[in-house]
């Protein structure tokens, strides 16, 4: 991949994953780019975050989100997939969602998430944790609410991060000294993304989306001259199977919408209720989430009709 599109998916995975599309908007009229071509309808992507802490050859997908630029209702969304969501994967069998990535990479996650949800998506968008804790580190941190069990849940995991997180610039290790609103280091903010063991991946997932959203609060008040550096954070850990025009014109089509309400909707699958869905232990998959097949309608409502999940007609 050339470097030229790794600097594109760069600033577009801070257009689209963080929403300040000023600086994208004014690279592409610097560059003299053609982004005017317009996106009809809904148009998904795959965001993947990878962990590979434990240098692994292979490893599954630790975090997987749909991202939606909706122009027919003008609406970004972004909507969580548990990775440990109980579905047949082809060609495998049953297993959890995230060994569909650990099996065949994207190719067999995009198609274990058509046969399991009805939903199309041939595009992704990956980065590596590595990538998102130099970026937190480089803009001073996120402010993230925080309970006391996950205050206490991070600071077992953060000393392991810290020593394996190889920036010169990370500092002395310290740990979050309580509950409610903290500023989060990157190493600390990407322990908090690893929590699960006081609750469930689901919850991990609603971590994950709070960091994300937590770093594009942080960067609508970061200075354009502090970009360069930024993206080149970013650059040895992102890839994408989309070419540089598309990914230009993604980003403009979501910059075009967020300046008009500014708002990323967010979701999360499965609907996790008594009636819905039911975590535990379940043959020799381990630990799964099982789900009510019909409330997949739920979703695609949200994705494709812009109905938010919880006033869903089936829910109610």
């Amino acid at each position: 991949m050339s470097r030229r599109k790794k600097i594109i998916i760069a600033l577009v995975l801070i257009l689209l994953l963080l929403p300040i599309a000023l600086f994208g908007f004014l690279y592409y009229k610097i560059n003299n780019v053609n982004t005017s071509e317009q996106i009809d309808g809904v148009t998904n992507i795959l965001l993947l975050g990878t962990d590979g802490r434990e240098n692994e050859s292979a490893y599954r997908s630790d975090c997987m989100m749909i991202l939606t630029i909706d122009n027919t209702h003008s609406s970004v969304k972004l909507t969580s997939l548990a990775r440990d969501t109980y579905v047949e994967i082809p060609g495998e069998g049953m297993g959890k969602l995230n060994a569909s990535y650990f099996w065949g990479k994207e190719q067999l996650l995009f198609k274990t998430i058509s046969n399991e949800f009805g939903i199309e998506i041939d595009k992704f968008i990956q980065i590596d944790f590595e990538g998102l804790m130099d970026v937190i580190t480089q803009i001073g941190g996120v402010e993230v609410d925080i309970t006391e069990k996950e205050m206490k849940a991070v600071n077992k995991l953060i000393p392991s991060t810290y020593e394996s997180y190889d920036n010169p610039n990370k500092g002395e290790m310290k740990l979050i000294p309580g509950s409610g609103m903290q500023t989060l280091t990157g190493y600390q903010a990407i322990s908090y993304c690893r929590i699960r063991d006081i609750d469930s991946a689901i919850y991990r997932d609603g971590r994950q989306r709070k960091v994300i959203m937590g770093v594009a609060s942080k960067l609508k008040s970061t200075s354009i001259s502090d970009y360069p550096n930024l993206i080149k954070s970013l650059l040895p850990c992102v890839s994408t199977n989309m070419g540089s025009i598309e990914l230009l014109n993604l980003g403009t089509s979501a910059y075009n919408i967020l300046s008009k309400n500014g708002t990323i909707k967010q979701g999360q699958f499965p609907i996790i209720d008594e009636v819905h869905s039911k975590g535990g232990k379940y043959k020799d998959a381990g630990w799964v989430w099982l789900y009510d097949k019909n409330s997949v309608v739920v979703l695609k409502q949200f994705i494709f009709d812009d109905i938010p999940m919880e006033d869903n007609k089936y829910l109610n």
